[in-house]
């Protein structure tokens, strides 16, 4: 797929209980490759949790770029790898290295800005604020409820079936 953007301060934060998360503001020492872990880590679990089979997941952090390699079955499945690990704090790019066994047509990825809302969005691209759910299930299951989305989060737009 390739290289894509994301907004780095934004997206769900990783640190736990055992390192606080004040580590990712530079106020308790953590080396950078123990962050890079912890990333790649956060993401690994991310799309496990999201139900993406990917067979061979190989998730490499290197400051605030995400590799993924391994091989999907769908484009779907590939676009939404990519949004688990983009959609994290820290990651500011991802580069997709998996290998789709049945292509499809790529959607497209849009950045939530503030004010948005899944209708205003569904209007924007689609022309009608009623296909929200278009892109709300094109997002599950990373996304849960249609009204909890944040400025900053990047969102699939799948094409319309005709």
């Amino acid at each position: 797929m390739g290289l894509f953007d994301f907004v780095k301060e934004a997206g769900e934060k990783f640190f736990g209980d055992d390192e606080p998360e004040a580590a990712a503001t530079g106020k308790v020492e953590v080396s950078q490759e123990r962050i890079d872990a912890r990333r790649a880590q956060s993401i690994e679990k991310k799309i496990a949790e999201a139900g993406i089979e990917v067979e061979g997941l190989e998730v490499a952090v290197t400051n605030e770029t995400a590799v993924l390699r391994g091989t999907v079955a769908s484009q779907e499945a590939s676009e939404k790898a990519t949004l688990c690990a983009g959609n994290q704090f820290g990651v500011s790019s991802v580069d997709c290295q998996l290998e789709v066994q049945n292509p499809e047509p790529e959607a497209t990825f849009y950045t939530v800005q503030s004010g948005d809302s899944l209708s205003k969005i569904a209007k924007a691209q689609y022309g009608d604020p009623m296909k929200y759910t278009a892109i709300f299930e094109a997002n599950q299951p990373m996304l849960t409820d249609p009204d909890k989305i944040y400025p900053g989060q990047v969102l699939r737009i799948p094409a319309l079936s005709a």
